[in-house]
């Protein structure tokens, strides 16, 4: 007969517990989903760029959001002896633009409770950032193509004998060949030529950025000391860093997969032609980097389930886009739920021995001041049209 120990039990840390209450699983476990939850709102906020770069709304107690433009006014003399009652021309003109809340977009993963204890990494950790990462690629691209929808698009405000300003569309090079926008010096050019348009619309030059492909964004690095042109806030390692830290024409520029470049997302590689700039393939590059774009709509949501509310275009309006320009104003987004993080628990758990693991958001994206917006295109000299 096998004598039982007499030793006092160990007193066990539970490194999950807060403040110590252990009296249930879940109390033990407490912390760890909000360490989960830090991971996915880390890799989200690491991924997505345009979301601070807009007018962001939060929608609340309702699917839309209405956005108010007012046009322009005059001044005018005052006659003496005549009564102030407004302008004759009764000015400002007023428009507006209403934006929907998109379906609830989501990412998920199942985690099976034995692969997680087989693990030697952190698997929840690996999986929420993942997590992370595809709510704000989804996120980007939406509003980047909500960008370009706009610089493609006239006023909202369109009263009588009020012309107000419209997008703005810039050739990159003047050759048949997309490869013109990989050159830094039709790239310097296009951009001083898009801070003079927004100047001369009266668009603000406070928030003013640009986005561009990675290796067109390298392109410019490059040749930094050399065209004279690109301003730059820092020098070694911070130049390399990619964070926005060029400037051209007081337009902070940032670098991104996520833009529509020639029906893609990211790189084109192969041969070079009018939809094509002729990048040769690194190899082993993976099934994201030449990610086709497809119809927004079917991205999101499966055959056969509502999609959409607002419209992002197709592929193929995108076949000469080859980076952005904008102001703040230029795409407006709402969102009803922000980043967030669900995991069941309890039965749930029990029964399928493991959890999953759901980050979601619930956003919509539109133009919004089309005045604002500066798309970037080349190998035609056919401004790409526009698409509602």
């Amino acid at each position: 007969m096998t004598q039982q120990s007499t030793a006092a039990p160990a007193s066990q840390t539970f490194g999950g517990a807060a403040n110590l209450v252990t009296t249930t699983t879940e109390n033990r476990r407490a912390l760890y989903l909000k360490l989960f939850s830090g991971e996915m709102f880390k890799g989200f906020q690491r991924n997505t760029i345009a979301r601070d770069l807009v007018t962001r709304r939060t929608l609340k107690n309702g699917r839309s959001l209405q956005f108010i433009f007012t046009g322009r006014t005059k001044s005018e003399f005052h006659i003496p002896g005549q009564s102030i009652l407004g302008n004759s021309d009764k000015a400002p003109p007023v428009a507006e633009k209403t934006i929907q809340c998109d379906d609830l977009l989501i990412s998920s993963a199942f985690v099976y409770e034995l692969d997680e204890t087989l693990a030697h990494y952190d698997l929840r950790g690996e999986i929420s950032k993942k997590i992370g990462y595809s709510l704000a690629e989804n996120y980007d691209r939406r509003i980047f193509r909500a960008i370009t929808k706009a610089a493609r698009l006239a006023s909202p405000v369109s009263a009588t004998n009020f012309v107000e300003p419209g997008g703005t569309q810039i050739r990159v090079g003047a050759t048949a060949n997309a490869s013109d926008a990989y050159n830094s010096a039709n790239l310097v050019a296009a951009f001083y030529d898009a801070a003079a348009a927004l100047d001369e619309k009266g668009v603000s030059t406070e928030g003013r950025v640009g986005v561009l492909n990675p290796r067109q964004y390298y392109e410019l690095i490059q040749a930094v000391g050399t065209n004279g042109l690109v301003n730059r806030d820092s020098q070694g390692d911070s130049l390399q860093s990619g964070n926005g830290i060029i400037e051209i024409a007081g337009i902070k520029i940032f670098k991104s997969m996520n833009i529509p470049f020639f029906k893609k997302f990211g790189t084109i590689y192969g041969t070079g032609s009018a939809t094509n700039p002729g990048v040769t393939d690194p190899g082993n590059s993976g099934s994201f980097v030449s990610e086709a774009m497809g119809d927004q709509d079917a991205v999101t949501a499966p055959a056969g389930a509502q999609k959409t509310v607002n419209e992002y275009g197709a592929e193929a309006e995108f076949a000469h886009s080859c980076g952005l320009i904008f102001q703040k104003e230029a795409a407006g987004v709402v969102e009803a739920i922000g980043p967030q993080v669900q995991v069941t628990s309890g039965d749930v758990s029990v029964v399928y021995q493991g959890d999953v693991i759901l980050g979601r958001l619930a956003m919509g994206a539109d133009s919004l001041n089309p005045a604002a917006a500066v798309e970037l295109f080349a190998g035609t000299a056919t401004k790409p049209a526009a698409y509602a």
